[in-house]
């Protein structure tokens, strides 16, 4: 796996790498290097020297600095010398930057393709609200792409399928954890809010829209519009990502026709009534009831917050449930 540094003036490396693993999980082979305010050129470049040796491999390191042409980029310029055929360095680190390349390091064993990769996030990812305020882009016609028309009904595209890359009930739904570590594991091309209650609902809605990463496109549909569209074959070869509010409109929307298999169960909040079974997932007997029908339509759970986690036992959660509950 490629090793990261991420080194910076003052504690915003170590900032960038708690904020980090709180949306993406631990992460091994990473390092936060800094440059306090008592300290030289020579430190900075001995903490970064340090860190790349306890990597468990030196073979392919990427370091993410705070300034091109501040001290941590120069003594990082010097530590790869000499390794600049497989090594890399991208200075002007954001909080964006840094998840990106943890997610790239699921699929990619090479430092300076997710270099590359990672570039255009951190770019876009810094944007201004409210939109109004955003500079005015201007777009020669003839370099627009413009779609006229729409497909065809009854065109089949592809195998006429959806590829439901992951289905997740999460009492946030789409929030950082899901528009950053799970969407670069998963690679949706489409993010679905399936819920009856936020389609009513401008507010979330348009929060929903806010948070959606670059390259992704949002949807909030009601369930009879997800079961409708997923038996249409101009959906073939959509990846998509679908996110449940509850465990119920899980179970409508299977039993409607969408075809899951596997449910990720990242959350479920608490209220008046409920038992605290996991530090994010809380059932009443609603929801216990519903999961314990699920399970045994065969759906299989996968429980956890962000993809590198280690998953919860899903029995052993519902036999606690089971005990707080009735």
């Amino acid at each position: 796996m490629v090793g990261i540094i991420i080194a910076s003036h003052g504690s915003l490396a170590e900032g960038i790498l708690q904020a980090g693993e709180m949306i993406f999980g631990k992460q091994d082979n990473v390092a936060a290097c800094t440059l306090l305010p008592s300290e030289g050129p020579e430190d900075i470049k001995r903490k970064i020297k340090k860190a790349i040796s306890s990597f468990d491999s030196q073979d392919e390191i990427l370091i993410l600095a705070d300034l091109w042409g501040g001290t941590p980029f120069n003594q990082a310029s010097q530590v790869i010398a000499g390794h600049e055929d497989k090594w890399a360095i991208i200075a002007g680190v954001n909080l964006p930057m840094a998840i990106a390349a943890f997610g790239e390091r699921f699929g990619e064993e090479s430092a300076q393709a997710i270099a590359k990769n990672i570039l255009g996030e951190g770019k876009n990812n810094i944007k201004i609200y409210p939109e109004s305020l955003s500079p005015k882009v201007d777009t020669k016609a003839e370099d627009a792409k413009v779609v006229k028309g729409s497909i065809p009904e009854g065109t089949v595209i592809g195998d006429g399928k959806f590829n439901y890359v992951l289905a997740r009930i999460d009492t946030r739904l789409l929030h950082g954890q899901v528009a950053t570590s799970w969407t670069k594991t998963t690679k949706p091309d489409r993010i679905i809010v399936v819920s009856d209650n936020v389609a009513q609902d401008d507010l979330r809605k348009n929060m929903i829209m806010q948070a959606t990463p670059p390259g992704v496109t949002a949807h909030v549909v009601p369930i009879w519009k997800m079961i409708e569209v997923s038996k249409d074959p101009r959906f073939g070869g959509t990846r998509a990502m679908l996110l449940f509010e509850t465990p119920q409109d899980v179970l409508k929307t299977i039993e409607g026709g969408v075809d899951l298999k596997e449910i990720n169960l990242g959350s479920i909040a608490h209220s008046l009534g409920k038992a605290v079974i996991t530090t994010s997932v809380a059932m009443g007997k609603e929801d216990y009831e519903t999961l314990d029908k699920l399970r045994n339509m065969g759906i299989k759970f996968d429980v956890r917050k962000v993809p590198t986690d280690k998953g919860e036992n899903f029995d052993n959660m519902m036999k606690k449930a089971k005990e707080q509950l009735y």
